[in-house]
């Protein structure tokens, strides 16, 4: 069949998702609680989709493919380690940040370190979702650009308005169902297409053994420090995501919470291992792809029944646009809330507060727009985004959450080192010696909070009850 009948069957599912999205923002959203956190009423089920499809998204089946692509089977199974690592520990955080009750990490973070450390880790935040963003806009503009032949920019333009448009018209409530469906249909149809693909590559032995020897190793290529520089920015990232938090902060009791996590980690790791069974086969069957990120696409279109392809292809543009709204409603959150009620209105009205969340949603989309024309590969994005956010805001977070001994001094030191780092080393250093920034700014921003904290003050005691719930003995 030729390309445009998957546009079709891709336009469909995201039409439906529309109407989803638009009868329930119109049904469910009565105020900025319903918007941003969905009521706080999700249940197990959906709490596990959406927390799947928030992390799986466009980085998984485009910049994480591009780097089994390249790098091979084996040494992705060392780069994906360290999401599943990161959301054993979120089992212990996720009743807490349940029972706090706050709509963004910066709030939190304000309640152990102060005013400048919300204000500060909010910026970095931001920093770091428009990138997050722009990988999703260029993710589905792949998709529209395989169907159409339309060209990239013009597929982007068209993605960023669809995504945008989702984001503004349903919030956390219209994102967390849509979520469950896509999660569904996504792991649904990778099932379905394995057998499918093993029939093309003569099985399992003949799958793996038509892999060229050079992508066959642990290491892909890469010295160990520079895998290690593409497994930790993933680890530290899920470990503090604010869109993680927030699907916490919306089930609908600290239970729940807890037990999601359980779900999310046991879909991760099914994703995982079937996402790199279907690129090792692009490895095998598209061995000159000109743009790795476009993996998972070409065996949708190119080796699988219609319906089943087009299935995966609905379903991964979904999860693109899905995680684009989250990223942007978290971070308009922060831009709301961090910056804009807490300096400028803080008495705002709900409808005010709603008001400016979906402007803010719509200026964010325009500058992840723009920051995407500065990094070409979804990989690179991908690991900068990644970067900013565990360097700026998972040391500090964790801190605030499991050490009582850490102090304000210790927090906004490590926000600004690890965000400033970060920033030094991707944009004006260009990654010296090929290295990624996580290698360099987030020891070093562990470093600074833990030193910084042993030789201030100790944190007030009120402080971390408000946090802990119980007396402190630190």
């Amino acid at each position: 069949m030729g390309n445009t009948n998957y546009l079709i069957f891709v336009g469909i599912y995201i039409l439906a998702l529309v109407i989803v999205g638009v009868v329930l923002g119109k049904k469910q959203i009565k105020n900025s609680d319903d918007f941003i956190v969905a009521g706080r009423r999700l249940p197990f089920l959906v709490l596990v989709g959406t927390l799947l499809a928030t992390w799986v998204g466009g980085g998984t089946v485009t910049g994480s493919a591009n780097f089994i692509y390249s790098r091979g089977p084996l040494a992705s199974i060392l780069y994906f380690i360290g999401p599943p690592l990161g959301i054993l520990i979120l089992y212990f955080i996720a009743g807490r940040v349940r029972s706090i009750s706050k709509y963004t990490i910066p709030q939190i973070l304000e309640m152990r370190y102060g005013s400048a450390a919300r204000t500060i880790s909010a910026i970095c935040i931001v920093l770091a979702y428009v990138g997050i963003v722009s990988y999703q806009f260029k993710g589905g503009a792949y998709v529209i650009n395989l169907t159409t032949g339309l060209d990239l920019n013009v597929a982007i333009i068209i993605s960023a308005v669809l995504i945008t448009f989702l984001a503004v018209s349903g919030g956390m409530v219209t994102v967390a169902y849509s979520d469950f469906i896509s999660a569904l249909l996504m792991v649904g149809g990778f099932i379905v297409a394995i057998p499918f693909i093993l029939g093309k590559t003569g099985g399992w032995n003949g799958l793996f053994s038509q892999i060229p020897a050079t992508k066959m190793t642990w290491t892909g290529g890469l010295t160990f420090v520079q895998l290690l520089g593409y497994i930790l920015p993933g680890f530290f990232l899920v470990l503090g995501d604010q869109n993680m938090m927030q699907r916490f902060g919306s089930a609908k009791d600290a239970k729940t919470a807890k037990k999601s996590n359980i779900g999310f980690f046991f879909g991760e790791i099914i994703v995982i291992i079937l996402v790199l069974i279907i690129t090792s086969a692009a490895i095998v069957l598209f061995p000159n792809l000109e743009s790795p990120d476009t993996a998972v696409f070409q065996i949708s279109m190119h080796t699988l029944p219609f319906v089943v392809g087009g299935l995966i292809l609905a379903s991964s543009v979904a999860f693109m646009i899905t995680t684009g709204d989250s990223f942007l409603l978290s971070s308009a959150t922060n831009v709301t809330y961090d910056i804009w009620i807490k300096f400028f209105k803080n008495d705002a009205s709900e409808e005010e507060k709603l008001k400016f969340t979906r402007i803010t949603i719509v200026v964010l989309s325009v500058i992840a727009y723009v920051l995407g024309s500065f990094f070409p590969s979804i990989l690179k994005m991908q690991m900068y985004s990644y970067t900013m956010y565990g360097a700026a805001i998972t040391p500090a977070l964790l801190c605030a959450l499991l050490w009582k001994r850490g102090n304000k001094y210790g927090g906004l030191c490590s926000i600004i080192t690890g965000g400033a780092l970060t920033l030094i080393w991707e944009i004006p250093l260009n990654r010296p010696w090929g290295l990624n920034s996580s290698l360099i700014s987030v020891p070093i921003a562990f470093i600074v909070l833990i030193i910084v904290s042993l030789l201030t003050e100790k944190p007030d005691e009120k402080v971390i009850e408000d946090i802990f719930g119980k007396k402190s003995n630190a």
